[in-house]
């Protein structure tokens, strides 16, 4: 197995409070850029809206050469990653969008919506895993990892989460990669593992963007 793993940086970020179960502070991964050339993401349905993105232009969405460790407890790592959004209306999502790179490992991830506990970090299960295969390698830009969802119903006003994970066991349980980021000053994500979740206040903010119908 090729040891990517050499442009890792293993970042502890201050004043985080993980649970006791995990044990560690999220991991940054660094790497440079594989190609100049920056290919167009996928096209948006047309009968659907943003319902929240953080993501830049068409030709520059996110950075390619920084995110977060995502991995499952398989991998030489354990970490999953959650994206926070509130919608501004009440809406239907139907559709994520969001960066999430292979590195090593089963190239599959699985991403769901989930609804928040009330402590910063995501609670109940409202949709999901969608299993999503064949990623784009660490380091290009600007593919994305696209899940599409039986319509979930969410309030104005209300933070949900886009959280991306693995099995515990199996086929996917062994992959690594990254989930991009966008570097914006913001109250907190969350990083987790199978064991639990827990609120990461920090600047880089896991890049994405959610889709469906409003109302």
């Amino acid at each position: 197995m090729k040891k990517i793993l050499l442009f890792v940086c293993l970042s502890i970020l201050g004043s985080v409070t993980l649970f006791a179960q995990i044990g560690a502070a999220p991991q940054i991964v660094n790497t440079t850029e594989k190609s100049a050339i920056h290919v167009p993401p996928q096209e948006v349905p047309a009968a659907l809206k943003k319902i929240y993105s953080n993501l830049g232009t068409k030709a520059d969405l996110y950075n390619d050469t920084h995110g977060w460790l995502l991995a499952g407890p398989n991998s030489n790592n354990s970490e999953f990653v959650a994206m926070p959004f509130t919608p501004k209306f009440n809406s239907h999502v139907s559709e994520v969008q969001v960066p999430v790179q292979y590195i090593e490992g089963d190239n599959q991830v699985n991403l769901s919506i989930y609804a928040d506990s009330g402590a910063d970090y995501p609670g109940t299960l409202l949709a999901g895993p969608v299993t999503v295969t064949n990623l784009a390698d660490y380091g290009t830009c600007c593919a994305l990892a696209v899940a599409d969802f039986t319509p979930v119903a969410v309030t104005a006003g209300t933070q949900y989460w886009v959280v991306g994970d693995t099995p515990s066991a199996g086929t996917g349980s062994d992959f690594m990669g990254t989930w991009d980021w966008v570097v914006k000053n913001l109250g907190e994500w969350a990083s987790g593992s199978p064991y639990g979740w827990s609120g990461i206040p920090v600047d880089g903010e896991p890049a994405g963007e959610v889709l469906g119908t409003i109302p």
